[in-house]
């Protein structure tokens, strides 16, 4: 499987923010976006998930499903966490586990995620009483609920501990070795397996903020 970009062309607000960009990421890859703010690490990475149509280029996924797009098998980790204030932590990541991936064993998959990022014994808690770190780690957790080839993850440590940051790369690392891919931007160290970075700032055709 590989994510292919083809001279990406990008424009917002009347500016062109990418031209000319093309890249490539395989199976079990980790490619890390770089840059200052500004370069365009989020406009690519909302280009690829489908929120932003380019002027001109392409992306697909080779070896993905043929019938649906990319944007379709990719998770999308944005800054805000996508979680309902009102909601306990259950219900968000239930919703977004029946949403993504059904209601057949929704409740297991549910289970796994609050596990693995350690929010099992928040679950019955409304979702606007948690910390800005637990309430990223609930966002974090629909990561787990479907099966999606592709992960976009923009600043994806944001509000989190080290002890959470590596609990996130352990997730990232188990998709990876199952022979997924992630797409990251970040200013800091994420510690994934199988990561390199791309310089979004010195990519060709890039144009300065």
């Amino acid at each position: 499987m590989r994510l292919i970009a083809e001279n990406l062309t990008v424009e917002r607000g009347g500016r062109t923010i990418l031209s000319g960009l093309s890249f490539l990421a395989g199976a079990g890859e980790a490619v890390v976006l770089v840059g200052p703010n500004g370069a365009g690490k989020t406009t690519l990475l909302r280009t690829i998930a489908g929120f932003i149509r380019p002027v001109s280029g392409s992306i697909r996924l080779e070896g993905g499903q043929t019938d649906t797009t990319v944007a379709e098998q990719a998770h999308f980790i944005g800054h805000a966490n996508a979680i309902k204030a009102h909601l306990t932590v259950r219900e968000n990541v239930r919703f977004w586990a029946t949403y993504l991936g059904g209601p057949r064993e929704a409740e297991a998959r549910v289970d796994l995620a609050l596990q693995h990022f350690a929010i099992s014994g928040l679950g019955e808690f409304p979702a606007a009483y948690l910390s800005a770190g637990q309430k990223r780690r609930a966002g974090l957790a629909r990561l787990l609920v479907a099966v999606r080839p592709l992960w976009l993850l923009d600043e994806p440590t944001v509000s989190l501990d080290a002890a959470s940051t590596k609990v996130l790369g352990a997730a990232v690392n188990a998709h990876l070795e199952g022979g997924g891919l992630v797409i990251a931007a970040s200013h800091l160290p994420l510690g994934f397996a199988r990561s390199r970075e791309f310089d979004v700032a010195a990519a060709r055709g890039i144009v300065p903020a």
